[in-house]
């Protein structure tokens, strides 16, 4: 399995479960993971994990820019994967 592949799954495991501790964290009124931590996380590889889990566990569905800007840098992260996974 070539290197990126792992590194893009990790990302986006990663995306998935903060998505799900800041969710737990917002149930029980607690500190939060920031809003530029979210789109590190997924600017860094983990969009498609960030996206699942924003409708997963229905977290940050109400703010736009969260619910286009994931699926749009999804889209983005998962072409450019195709592409480097062929070359």
């Amino acid at each position: 399995m070539p290197s990126i592949l792992l590194v893009y799954i990790i990302m986006n495991l990663i995306g998935l479960l903060v998505m799900k501790v800041d969710k737990d964290r917002a149930k029980k009124q607690q500190y939060r993971i920031s809003e530029n931590t979210l789109w590190l996380i997924a600017l860094l590889g983990g969009a498609v994990g960030t996206t699942v889990g924003m409708q997963r566990y229905r977290h940050k569905t109400k703010h736009l820019s969260f619910k286009f800007g994931f699926p749009i840098l999804a889209v983005a992260e998962i072409i450019l994967l195709g592409y480097f996974l062929t070359i």
